[in-house]
């Protein structure tokens, strides 16, 4: 375990007890207490995931999350906060956040919600390749998107996710094998996570979402992705 890890938490106590308990976990920390300062460091490091706390100073966490997505990073990005409404944890996850942990909360069950994020997200090491379609460009190593230069805003599922149905490009993939695949799922959980997530891609990627030629159904059996692209070095 080398992991990279940026704390984004404004309590010193917690901050200090939480960066504590990381790098005795073998994980490399760096921590901040200020919102602007968080999200500074979001798009100047290398971070492999991000632990966002709600309430900072300067620039709150839903902002931070907000903007570090808008920015093309898709790092995974678990939030933190002592806020207990369900609105507060639905708007973090549509802006791009992965996971939510209510505070005050048990230091096993976050390291084990890191772990979680960390074994889905893709190895940088294998992913080495710009991919183009045509004006759609996906740059695996840097984890970004754009569309003729314009960055395109995914989370890190939805990054995850493509990447995972471009290492299959032509295979169709059930709705079980992605599930288990990308989230880790069981057989036969019974969720629209997928198609959600399917949907969302095809908005944010296809030039018309209501024809797909990149992602596909395949009718009763999944869907697979069929275009194909030159690699272009990064």
């Amino acid at each position: 375990m080398n992991e990279s890890i940026l704390l984004i938490e404004d309590e010193p106590d917690l901050r200090t007890t939480l960066t504590d308990r990381l790098q005795s976990d073998g994980y490399r920390v760096q921590s901040t207490g200020d919102g602007e300062a968080g999200f500074r460091q979001a798009l100047e490091g290398d971070f492999d995931l991000i632990v966002l706390d709600v309430m900072l100073p300067r620039k709150n966490g839903f902002d931070v999350c907000r903007d570090i997505r808008k920015a093309g990073r898709n790092m995974p990005i678990l939030m933190l906060t002592a806020r207990d409404q369900l609105v507060d944890k639905v708007l973090g996850l549509k802006i791009g956040a992965d996971d939510y942990l209510l505070k005050p909360f048990e230091m096993l069950e976050l390291t084990t919600r890191l772990e979680v994020l960390l074994r889905r997200t893709p190895s940088r090491a294998i992913a080495d390749e710009v991919q183009q379609f045509g004006d759609l460009r996906i740059d695996l190593r840097g984890t970004t998107v754009s569309r003729a230069g314009e960055t395109i805003s995914l989370s890190a599922r939805e990054f995850q996710l493509l990447r995972y149905l471009l290492e299959h490009r032509g295979a169709t993939l059930s709705r079980d094998v992605i599930l288990k695949d990308v989230w880790g799922y069981g057989q036969g959980t019974q969720t629209r996570t997928v198609d959600v997530h399917i949907f969302s891609l095809r908005q944010k990627l296809e030039a018309d979402p209501k024809n797909p030629t990149l992602i596909l159904t395949v009718a009763g059996l999944g869907y697979k992705f069929v275009a194909q692209s030159s690699s272009i070095p990064a």
